[in-house]
Formats: structure tokens, sequence, C-alpha cells
């Protein structure tokens, strides 16, 4: 990974896996996580929630939808969720592409 002052292009380091979501870890500290996301057509994170920690989704390319307790919500490109701790949350690709999220978490894990 570049030195955290270097500009870069996040989606030059998605990991992409016909299995299950692929995930890249772009920067850590002891109070910040941001990672990568990608995603297969079909694939999801199930509903889950982090104890302590607040998330926060930004959909940088592709469609699909934000799963929320009870609920399911659109997503496309340039859309951004922010989960609370304790809220419950998730995402899947239903679009026919490759959906890349960027995902923040703090504090980090």
């Amino acid at each position: 990974m570049e030195h955290p002052l270097t500009p870069f292009r996040p989606e030059d380091h998605a990991v992409w896996n016909p299995l299950k979501m692929g995930k890249a870890t772009l920067y850590q500290s002891d109070r910040l996580l941001v990672g990568l996301n990608a995603f297969e057509p079909g694939q999801e994170h199930k509903l889950h929630a982090h104890a302590g920690m607040d998330k926060i989704y930004h959909v940088l390319s592709g469609c699909g939808l934000f799963l929320l307790e009870g609920r399911e919500e659109p997503m496309e490109a340039g859309m951004m969720l922010i989960a609370p701790e304790d809220v419950p949350h998730g995402i899947r690709n239903t679009g026919t592409g490759r959906l890349l999220v960027l995902a923040v978490l703090a504090p980090a894990p």
C-alpha cells in the first residue's frame, strides 16, 4: 500500500473472488480502518452489526442493495450509508456487473 499521504485510486486495490466477497485493507491505525469490499454478481455480505464501532459504506461502482433490519434499500455508485454501532447492515450485489464499496470503520477493529 502507498504511503497514506500519497493519492491513489481505491479500485486499483480491489480483490475479486468468484467464491465470496473480496476484501482489501487500504489503511489501518488504532483509530480507523479503511477497506474495500468487492462483490461479484450475486454475492453478499449478510446482515451483521459491530459493537462499539461505526461504519460508513460509500459505493464506488456498481449497484445492489443495502441490507437493513426489516428492509432493503437500492444502492448505486455515489451513494453512502452510515451504520452506527449495533445497527444491523449488509450488502447484496443484485446487478449484472461488479460492485465495489469503500468501507470505513471507527474505531478500527
